[in-house]
């Protein structure tokens, strides 16, 4: 598979993933109701906004390998 290729698959694949991400993020904040108290809810939006990041960089880095050489 061409770099090209692997860029436009991830870059699709990027995009879903964060909205799926996004949307079970809100769907666990409303679940555990994290506006109990002021920090608990600033915990959970800092290592929500966070983690996505991750498997991002996992991604990004599959999409930048070198093609192989012929």
């Amino acid at each position: 598979m061409s770099m090209r290729t692997r860029k436009l698959i991830g870059a699709v694949l990027l995009l879903l993933f964060l909205s799926a991400y996004a949307l079970a993020a809100m769907l666990v904040a409303v679940t555990l109701q994290v506006n109990g108290s002021k920090l608990a809810e600033v915990v959970y939006y800092v290592v929500a906004g966070l983690l996505w990041v991750v498997p991002a960089a996992w991604l990004i880095k599959w999409m930048q390998k070198p093609d192989p050489t012929p």
